[in-house]
């Protein structure tokens, strides 16, 4: 099972009343809502992602998650960030939920982001200061 200690940056994260589904606990979708909503934090805080005027953008591609145990509104969590894989275009990011305080992971998680110029939807190379924000995260 991950732990903290593996993860070189953490978002944290506030579960919302509305996570919860019928079953009372955070529905498995919203873990890709709390990934995507990690990473372009930090795109965005630290490696200076415009997300509404940049000519770069990044597309998800792909996705997946594994989940150990549940968590519930109104539970408090932090997201652990790592890369994976950098490309030229391309990253992998890897992604566990934890319980804000707890070392060991309630789910873990990666997807991969391909870098496209905004006008054309074609592949480009990753800017340097998003690459210099993620070369900081490769484990």
């Amino acid at each position: 099972m991950p732990q903290r200690s593996e993860y070189p940056h953490l978002q944290a994260i506030t579960t919302r009343w509305h996570d919860n589904d019928v079953y009372g606990h955070v529905n498995n979708v919203t873990y890709y809502s709390f990934f995507d909503t990690a990473v372009n934090t930090y795109l965005i805080e630290v490696g200076g992602l415009d997300i509404h005027d940049g000519e770069v953008v990044g597309f998800v591609v792909s996705s997946a998650c594994d989940y150990f145990a549940s968590i519930a509104f109104p539970d408090r969590i932090e997201i652990g960030l790592r890369v994976g894989k950098l490309g030229s275009s391309s990253v992998q990011y890897e992604l566990a939920v934890f319980k804000a305080g707890e070392e060991e992971a309630y789910a873990a998680g990666r997807f991969v982001h391909v870098f496209v110029d905004r006008a054309s939807n074609r592949p480009v190379a990753i800017p340097d200061r998003l690459r210099g924000a993620m070369e900081r995260l490769v484990v």
